[in-house]
């Protein structure tokens, strides 16, 4: 009965070929898993000999008889291998063949298990192919370097991205601590362990930082390492993959300089437009103060209150000056841009710089003896020159010398600051003082930035230079370095040879020619009212005589008038009708009348403005006499 339940318990396995073989290998019994795995009913292959299943090669190798010759010796033969169906097509078959003895120890036959492994075979198949694939694609990737590190940080293996990135060979790396790709400083902190830690701890690490290739230069680096883990749970070791990011930070650093200068260059135009209007007013204010005291000194007779006056007097031009640096900054100055010879203009001013500089510094000089001339307003171009040299000076508390240097070269597209192309002239003034910090450098034309004690600088002196040159088509670039003085660079346009301009005398040490003049009726126009009594004032001191109009509307209906006018004199800034748009319509209706524009600003919006004679804001009472001869000569 016993025997019975086996048999029905084998026969109706299906997922195993169980079945009986006699000593020669033919076959006595056969399941329903052995007719479902090989096609073969039991009537079918009962009496033949189990070699069927086999290929033709394992029969030409004789591997069904030594899978028998095995089991009787041994008592088990066990292996895998390719096996054949009824329809020809072949699957991958697990074996297992017992020996069954007879009581006395004789081989009965042979008890054969064969399962299906085909499914399980191809899968096996499938990982080790897309692993290989993995390892190839791992292998293959250039732009990223990706190995494995075992629980210590010592590296197993290396693709080709990690030797093109650091410069190691597989040979030369494996084995070793990836520590090593760290800098010294890094180590010293315990960078890599913490790095490792942290992946332990969190399962990933992921930073950015400098790191070191063979040949001991660095790379910035974008750094991730995962934690690899056993099916256990265990940690085996760690993924590590490193890309190079260093033209990738170099251009975030251009990006960040670029927008930083764009920054830079917003805030100081709106500074300069603020400068600009608030010189504007302070022209205005200056001009009106300035006429006032210059009439009153005229008239005192009081040694007290001309020594006032004086002391009045001076305070305006020194308004004037910081104006005329506000003004310059903001680019709004008045430029009379002519041709210049830079050795004749510094050898002029040479008097006026050794006493301005003091005993303790001495000037240099070094021009070439065939030198073109300069495109520039030479009057504020002796400004910036003295500017430059005062700051060398102050450079230099102990004394030093000073070398003030030109040369000519010729600029290419592209080329040095942002020059247009052409040829320019190049005047630097150097010295052997503190020098700056790169702190310092990057500030040092920022307008109001000063490194001088309180009420010892305005801040303006560098911007001013700097806006002169700009307004003049040229740059001004200040090269330095702490401890190894400064050199200051403004870079011009050359000029053709021309005959050398005129420097015109300061009005200070030219007073107004008390000559009598021709007697005028002068239409001064400002919507001003202190600029405008000034101006009457002043002119009627000349010996003219004034009408005096507060608008362009106010002078149109003057003239319209009737009013036989010699000169009009107007203001250019004034609201609903400037100056200049006022001397188109009296242009148009009364061609002949002399016109004066007094304004302070550089920018004349049409043609006609910048055809008419100007006067400079602030005056003096003799640039107003000399402007009336000359429009009236």
């Amino acid at each position: 009965m016993g025997d019975e339940r086996y048999r029905i318990l084998v026969e109706a396995v299906t997922d195993y070929a169980i079945y009986m073989l006699d000593p020669a290998g033919t076959i006595s019994s056969w399941n329903r898993g052995a007719e479902r795995f090989k096609g073969y009913t039991a009537l079918e292959v009962l009496g033949t000999n189990f070699s069927r299943f086999y290929t033709d090669a394992d029969r030409a190798r004789g591997l069904p008889a030594f899978a028998l010759g095995t089991a009787a010796r041994e008592g088990r033969f066990e292996s895998e291998g390719w096996r054949v169906r009824k329809d020809g097509t072949t699957f991958w078959a697990s074996v297992v063949i017992d020996a069954i003895y007879g009581t006395d120890g004789e081989i009965l036959g042979f008890a054969k298990i064969t399962r299906d492994l085909s499914e399980r075979r191809e899968a096996e198949n499938a990982l080790r192919r897309s692993e290989e694939r993995f390892r190839l694609l791992v292998q293959g990737v250039t732009d990223y370097a990706i190995y494995m590190l075992d629980r210590d940080g010592i590296i197993s293996n290396w693709n080709q991205g990690a030797e093109r990135i650091k410069g190691y060979t597989p040979d030369e790396i494996i084995g070793q601590h990836f520590s090593r790709f760290y800098t010294a400083e890094d180590r010293e902190k315990g960078e890599p362990q913490r790095a490792l830690d942290t992946a332990m701890r969190e399962g990933k690490f992921e930073k950015e930082g400098w790191r070191v290739r063979k040949d001991g230069t660095p790379f910035w680096a974008s750094v991730v390492i995962d934690v690899i883990k056993g099916d256990n749970g265990d940690v085996i070791g760690f993924a590590k993959v490193t890309r190079d990011m260093t033209e990738r930070r170099r251009h975030e650093q251009a990006l960040d300089e670029a927008r930083q200068s764009l920054l830079q260059s917003q805030k100081t135009e709106a500074i300069g437009q603020l400068t600009g209007g608030v010189a504007h007013d302070f022209n205005n204010l200056l001009a009106a103060i300035l006429g006032s005291l210059e009439l009153i000194r005229k008239q005192a007779t009081n040694e007290k209150v001309a020594a006032l006056a004086d002391n009045a007097i001076e305070g305006a031009r020194r308004g004037i000056s910081l104006t005329q640096r506000m003004l310059s900054f903001a680019r709004r100055q008045e430029l009379t841009p002519a041709t210049v010879e830079l050795p004749k203009l510094v050898s002029g001013m040479s008097e006026l710089l050794q006493r301005s500089l003091g005993p303790l510094v001495s000037i240099e000089t070094r021009f070439p003896l065939a030198l073109d001339a300069a495109r520039v307003d030479p009057h504020q171009l002796e400004l910036a020159l003295l500017n430059l040299t005062m700051n060398a000076r102050d450079a230099m508390p102990g004394g030093g010398t000073i070398i003030i240097a030109a040369r000519a070269e010729d600029i290419s597209a592209g080329g040095r600051s942002n020059l247009a192309p052409g040829r320019y002239l190049c005047l630097s003034v150097s010295d052997v003082g503190e020098g700056m910090d790169e702190q310092t450098l990057a500030r040092a034309t920022e307008p109001f930035f000063t490194t001088k004690g309180v009420g010892k600088g305005t801040g303006l002196g560098l911007s001013m230079v700097h806006g002169m040159a700009e307004q003049s088509g040229g740059r001004f670039v200040l090269n330095s370095r702490s401890g190894q003085g400064t050199t200051a660079e403004i870079w011009l346009p050359a000029a053709m040879r021309l005959p050398t301009a005129e420097v015109l005398p300061d009005a200070r040490s030219h007073p107004v020619d008390d000559t009598p003049q021709r007697s005028l009726l002068v239409l001064a126009v400002d919507d001003d009212a202190l600029i405008l009594m000034n101006t009457a004032a002043l002119l009627e001191d000349l010996g003219h005589s004034v009408i005096e109009a507060a608008s362009a509307m106010e002078a149109l209906e003057v003239l319209d008038g009737g009013a036989k006018v010699d000169l009009v004199i107007t203001d250019h800034a004034m609201p609903r009708m400037t100056g200049a748009q006022l001397a188109e319509i009296i242009r148009a209706k009364w061609p002949g009348l002399p016109i004066i524009l007094a304004t302070g600003y550089a920018e004349l919006p049409t043609d006609q403005g910048q055809r008419l004679p100007r006067l400079s804001k602030p005056f003096w009472q003799v640039d107003l006499q000399r402007a009336v001869d000359a429009a009236t000569g």
